[in-house]
């Protein structure tokens, strides 16, 4: 095991950590992240990039890590891929591997692809595997993709989901957001303050000490302390913001237990996912800083300024013997300083302005570190380990230096993710070379402070914090708070921020990264331009840059000004491209929760399940239902066992368990007006058990639902719906039943109290005349489309003569808890069960609509041939006017009809495409497609464009590369006249 050693104890611990990383042990520190235990241990070659597979170090410290990616606990259960090292917390036991390497990070036989570099530009997988057939190349190219493999046996417990409120929501816990959520919560406002870091303030970590004051993050802990102890506010550290939705909604995802061992885990959450709702959102979220674009400046031990001082400084890691600075702007010199003074010397600073400060120049020189002006670094040489770099001078002479360690910054970029998901405008500002929210007086419910502004110097962040919360506690009416505690001018150091900016430095013939996980080169963009891919979302999806789980932190802004540089435009009239959630890479276990199987949609079983089950029921599910798709006999296949149903139903008799149907009661004085108004169908000429077929629409004049309504007396109705549609038609009256008219009508969702049995076919009135009940099934006193109340054997039910099979039917109704009785009685009685697919078949043949299937949400009744249903009512209900819209009449639209093969030997499948032929456009689609037992042949149902008036005309059907040629017909296949129905 290998023990790191440490210039200075590190993370303020001395307690040891061991560790595994790729098969071998090291130690490290209480405190640290994986990222410093392993730079402590010498290890700088963290990863590989995804494309090349070149050797990749630790770039950043943070969420903008590109490079480091790892996958935590490989071979358990609880493993997680695409982590940031820069992000793990470091625990006894833990094990980690780099990702996307083989057979290991330090020997990858991928990396021969760099030979092929200059054959695989942006773009290739575009032009290159469009021969002779992409599936050729897909399941390689599959393999190849990913980094990180996802757990299979994840447990839900691991995850939970909670919602917050609060007055005021503040992202970031830099000097910003401590002032901000100081004033806020004294001006008694409710306060949440997340970061994503283990603690709070540690935007500081980087910042050299000063004997001589309080150490700045001294300052941001006992400030943070201070926000904690008060019962208004709330801190969640270890939070990520992850995205910002409509009304002021954001999500969060907390890592409550990852930092912890795996044996002190058990019984405790992994990750918590917040939803959060705040009436006012402060963004303090910081800023990125942007690498420097030249030869090889991929190389491990080349990192970002502020990266390097917060190994040396807060993490007491000794990164080098012999450190260069490469900058262009003054900030850099304070990462320079505290590395320096942490223990990695840096022997000198390139920096490409050619005048600095005198106070920088003094510092500099104090510290006996050469200054290199007018000069940049041109190109790093070394595989594994930067080991020299060349400086050009402004002369234009180079010189090749030694060094083991480079620190570049490029300037830096305001984190906006979040509010450019708000949708926050951003503007560029040529002085400090960055994109920054742009002042929008209409955003009266989001406030961006400290250098997510723009605003760079913290002592400068805060005051322009405590100005904003005023700003909030009065416009949401807060009473005044004390004054905030805002540290004096010796705590914080204000720097002055000068950039020129330097988007790329010329004169070497290397490759000059720009994104450095995703391998997209300055060549690749100025490939993209040269091609027309000119807009920034364009140039995003050609070359890749900016995705995955970077997302842009670290390559966007370098990006697009080299666009504009290769397009003879300003970064502004370049653009951005759109910030979309997540921020960083969220489990989508953490978004599920516990909503995970059962728990998603829990499983919904038939009151007669178990006698299901007795008769070798085939159980699956359908929406929620758990229900007998066939129930087979002996040795039958699935086929065989409802094609059998099928024929003794329309021969005989079958019984159907339909529970699952809708059955909302509807009763009170103002019923027939409610019914009237929200359905197609006219209800106060319906008497009393009586039944009616209805239809619902949308306000969009669609059909929303279908069923059978029924009349119990004056002013009580049953209405019938889908199985899937009763939630939609319940909310559907209880939202008109309280609009302007407030009709009187109580509602109750009655499906769960009684189990619903289709006793079908031409027997079926004999089944039922043998069951014990009161009703009399006669045919002169029980018509189709009739209902009845009774009792069974004193049993309370009610049977309705409707049918969706087109077989004589009685739906025999009897309370839940009887079900599974009356169930065994009805097959004592002869009725042999079946299931699902067989009343699908039979429903098919008939030509019977099944809403969801057959119908799309702006499908009208014109649309399925029902056009006279609605024109024939004189009153207004929902969905009228919208349906005589011209678009929504008009002859092209898909209307259903009947498909048949004219060779009947042929089959076809649902799903199948209506075309005239080859290489002509779609006109429509298979909606529901069967083999008829009865008919001997496969039959469908169809959208087709214009299909009412096509009737008769020949069309080929397309499905996986064939063509079968069939005819237009009517929706009903079999018993048009409906003269079963009428036994």
């Amino acid at each position: 095991m290998k023990t790191d050693d440490r210039i200075a104890p590190g993370v303020n611990n001395t307690q040891r950590v061991s560790f595994v990383f790729d098969g071998k042990s090291y130690e490290g520190l209480e405190g640290d992240t994986l990222a410093s235990a392993l730079l402590a241990n010498g290890v700088f070659v963290v990863g590989r990039s995804f494309k090349l597979h070149r050797p990749r170090g630790i770039l950043a410290a943070g969420a903008d890590e590109p490079n480091a990616i790892v996958q935590l606990e490989p071979g358990l259960e609880r493993s997680e891929p695409d982590l940031k090292a820069t992000q793990v917390e470091l625990y006894e036991g833990l094990t980690a591997s780099s990702v996307n390497r083989w057979p290991s990070v330090d020997f990858d036989v991928g990396a021969a692809l760099g030979v092929l570099k200059r054959f695989l530009p942006a773009g290739f997988y575009y032009k290159t595997f469009m021969w002779p057939n992409w599936h050729t190349f897909e399941s390689s190219i599959r393999k190849a993709a990913g980094l990180g493999v996802a757990p299979k046996n994840a447990d839900p417990d691991q995850y939970d989901i909670r919602h917050a409120h609060c007055d005021v929501l503040v992202v970031g816990a830099g000097p910003a957001g401590l002032a901000a959520a100081d004033s806020l919560s004294k001006a008694a406002a409710s306060v949440i303050l997340v970061d994503e870091n283990a603690a709070v303030g540690s935007s500081f970590m980087w910042m050299a000490s000063d004997a001589g004051r309080q150490h700045s993050l001294d300052w941001a802990l006992s400030q943070a302390e201070a926000v904690r102890a008060r019962p208004n506010v709330r801190v969640l550290r270890r939070t990520t913001a992850t995205g910002y939705y409509d009304d002021n909604t954001l999500t969060l995802l907390e890592r409550v237990a990852e930092h912890l061992p795996i044996a002190s885990r058990a019984g405790r959450v992994k990750q918590r996912l917040w939803i959060v709702r705040a009436k006012h959102v402060v963004i303090a979220t910081g800023a990125h800083e942007r690498p420097i674009v030249f030869g090889n400046n991929d190389r491990p031990g080349i990192m970002l300024s502020n990266a390097g001082a917060t190994y040396a400084a807060h993490y007491g890691v000794r990164l080098g013997i012999s450190a260069i600075g490469f900058t262009n702007n003054d900030r850099a010199y304070q990462a320079f300083f505290s590395t320096h003074d942490g223990g990695t010397p840096v022997r000198g600073i390139v920096d490409s302005r050619a005048t600095l400060s005198d106070e920088l120049a003094t510092a500099c020189r104090s510290r006996r570190i050469t200054l290199h002006l007018g000069a940049v670094v041109c190109n790093a040489s070394g595989r594994k380990r930067v080991k020299n770099v060349e400086i050009r001078a402004a002369d234009g002479k180079s010189r090749i230096v030694s060094c083991d360690l480079l620190l570049m910054s490029g300037g830096w970029s305001p984190a906006v993710h979040l509010y450019s998901q708000a949708q926050g405008r951003l503007r560029y500002d040529p002085d400090l070379a960055m994109f920054r929210p742009q002042a929008d007086p209409a955003r009266e419910r989001c406030t961006v402070i400290g250098s997510a502004n723009g605003t760079m110097g913290a002592q400068s962040a805060v005051l322009e914090a405590t100005n904003a919360a005023a700003s909030i506690a009065a416009l949401l009416c807060l009473k005044a708070g004390a004054e905030p505690v805002t540290p004096k001018p010796s705590d914080l150091s204000d720097t002055q921020y000068r950039i020129s900016p330097l988007w790329r430095v010329e004169g070497s013939k290397a490759s000059a990264w720009v994104d450095f996980q995703n391998d997209v080169t300055e060549s690749d963009i100025r490939l993209a331009s040269r091609e027309n891919f000119i807009s920034v979302e364009h140039l995003k999806r050609y070359t890749t840059m900016g995705m995955a789980s970077d997302q842009g932190k670290t390559s966007n802004v370098n990006a697009l000004a080299l666009l504009g540089v290769a397009t003879d435009r300003t970064p502004d009239q370049v653009g951005t491209t759109r910030f979309r959630p997540p921020y960083s890479p969220v489990t989508i276990g953490a978004f599920a929760g516990h909503a995970r199987g059962d728990m998603f949609i829990p499983r919904r079983y038939l009151a007669a399940h178990d006698a299901h089950l007795r008769h070798h029921a085939q159980i699956l599910e359908y929406g929620n239902w758990m229900r007998p798709a066939f129930y087979r006999q002996g040795s039958e296949t699935d086929e065989q066992a409802w094609n059998r149903e099928t024929l003794h139903v329309r021969s005989k008799v079958g019984v159907f368990d339909g529970s699952p149907l809708g059955k909302i009661e509807v009763k009170g004085p103002d019923v027939v007006d409610l019914l009237n108004a929200v359905y197609a169908n006219e209800f106060g000429t319906l008497g009393i058990g009586r039944c009616r077929y209805s239809v619902i629409l949308n306000e969009g004049g669609g059909i929303l639902d279908d069923g059978v309504i029924s009349r119990l007396s004056q002013n009580h109705f049953l209405v019938g719906t889908s199985s899937a549609g009763v939630q939609r038609v319940l909310e559907a009256f209880e939202y008109w039943r309280e609009s302007g008219k407030g009709f009187r009508v109580a509602i109750m969702q009655a499906s769960d109290q009684w189990a619903t049995y289709a006793i079908t076919g031409p027997e079926s009135r004999r089944v039922m005349q043998s069951l014990p009940t009161n009703i009399d099934t006669s045919k002169d006193a029980f018509a189709h489309m009739s209902f009845r109340e009774g009792h069974l054997d004193g049993i309370p039910c009610r049977v309705a003569r409707v049918s969706f099979s087109g077989e004589m039917t009685f739906e025999l109704s009897v309370p839940a808890h009887y079900g599974r009785d009356v169930f065994e009685r009805i097959i004592a009685a002869g009725a042999v069960p079946f299931g699902v697919e067989a009343l699908m078949i039979m429903r098919t043949e008939k030509g019977l609509m099944h809403v969801g299937v057959e119908t799309e949400p702006s499908t009208t009744l014109q649309d399925v041939g029902m056009g006279a249903l609605g024109s024939k009512k004189a009153l207004p209900f929902v969905g009228q006017r919208a349906a005589k819209r011209t678009a929504m009449t008009h002859e092209s639209r898909l209307q259903l009809v009947g498909i048949e093969c004219v060779d009947p030997s042929h089959t076809i499948r649902a799903g199948g495409h209506l075309v005239a032929g080859p290489g002509t456009p779609s006109e429509g689609h298979l909606t529901s497609c069967i083999w008829s037992p009865v008919l001997k042949k496969c039959v469908a149902l169809a959208l087709l464009r214009a299909g009412a008036s096509r009737l008769n005309q020949t069309i080929k059907v397309y499905d996986d590369g064939k063509f079968t040629e069939a005819r237009v017909v009517g929706t009903c296949f079999l018993d048009p006249d409906g003269e079963k129905l009428r036994l």
